[in-house]
């Protein structure tokens, strides 16, 4: 696998992957669509088009955990 790091965030692609998909599932099966999410998070649409960027790293864990709040959802961090 490979690791990416960039500043303060660090992520194994995979699993950025698996998270912009599970944000993608999680939306749709809620009827939210990707604006309604960006007003609750007070960002732009922008900004949550790179955090469903599969491809883009630049989250932050804490930037992940606002993105599960919005959803009424916790994100789960393991060390396997």
């Amino acid at each position: 696998m490979k690791v990416i790091s960039t500043g303060s965030s660090f992520y194994d692609v995979p699993v950025k992957r698996l998270f912009a998909y599970q944000l993608q599932e999680t939306l749709a099966a809620a009827h939210i669509s990707k604006t309604e999410l960006a007003a609750r998070l007070h960002t732009s649409r922008a900004a949550l088009d790179r955090l469903l960027d599969p491809d883009n790293d630049s989250a932050t864990i804490q930037s992940l955990k606002r993105v599960a709040a919005a959803l009424g959802k916790k994100l789960r961090l393991e060390l396997v």
